[in-house]
């Protein structure tokens, strides 16, 4: 069964690099793995893609070796879990703000006795190939993972709680949606100081509660920037920026000769 490049790049001590998908683009999953990313964010929260779709990429990213974490659409308890079986190698969740919540999700995909999710060893996951249930449970504990998207005010404040929930593997902050609700509440954030003050305060719960965190960060200075905070993986790609940057380069080009 499949190993998590992402999980060997934090628990080596480094940082994972991700990159993001949002449309049904295979090819973009081999250039992704040629491009040295650790990890695809598929993102099935904000963009719709059928279930074969989804099986599909999934499928791709084995075969180039590559993780993928699906943010996904729903917290039911089945489907949850049946992206893993499907292949995905770490699930991201979006908006969860308390304790409560990430129990919830732990015990909805993770197997006995940390949480209380169903067998079936014989997905992709698994190789299409029953295993000892026991090699198998073992392996998804250590191979798989639960990203929790922290991006609301609530969320920071329950920090802590959140990261000290066995079987949270990972805090990853959502600066536009806690940014936005940062800017229009009653206090405000005019000059971006409680959202830098709650990357610090997510940090911080990461490293004491011994899980990774991550964020998105477009730039040279924001990378390094997160990096030097702690952050263990950075998402600073993906379709969606690359195909609009390359179509307005080409456009400028063509801009360049008139008509």
């Amino acid at each position: 069964m499949r190993r998590s490049k992402l999980l060997a790049a934090v628990r080596g001590g480094g940082f994972a690099r991700m990159c993001s998908l949002g449309h049904y683009i295979p090819a973009f999953v081999s250039m992704a793995a040629d491009a040295r990313y650790d990890c695809i964010w598929l993102d099935l929260e904000h963009r719709a893609m059928t279930t074969r779709e989804v099986q599909a990429l999934l499928l791709a990213c084995h075969h180039f070796d590559i993780d993928c974490m699906v943010r996904v659409p729903t917290r039911e308890k089945a489907q949850l879990y049946r992206y893993h079986e499907d292949g995905a190698t770490g699930l991201m969740v979006p908006h969860v703000s308390t304790a409560a919540e990430a129990r919830d999700l732990v015990r909805s995909t993770k197997f006995p006795p940390v949480g209380e999710r169903g067998f079936d060893n014989a997905g992709l996951d698994s190789d299409y190939n029953q295993h000892d249930i026991d090699d198998y449970a073992e392996w998804a504990h250590a191979e798989t993972f639960l990203a929790v998207q922290i991006e609301t005010p609530e969320a920071v404040e329950n920090v802590e709680e959140i990261a000290a929930v066995e079987g949270v593997d990972m805090l990853f902050v959502g600066p536009g949606d806690l940014g936005y609700r940062y800017r229009h509440d009653e206090i405000g954030d005019a000059d971006g100081s409680r959202l830098e003050a709650a990357f610090e305060r997510v940090g911080g719960a990461a490293a004491a509660n011994g899980v990774a965190w991550a964020c998105p960060a477009s730039g040279t200075g924001a990378v390094q920037r997160w990096r030097a905070q702690g952050c263990q993986c950075i998402a600073n790609a993906g379709d969606f920026a690359s195909i609009r940057d390359g179509l307005a380069a080409g456009a400028r080009e063509l801009d360049l000769i008139g008509g």
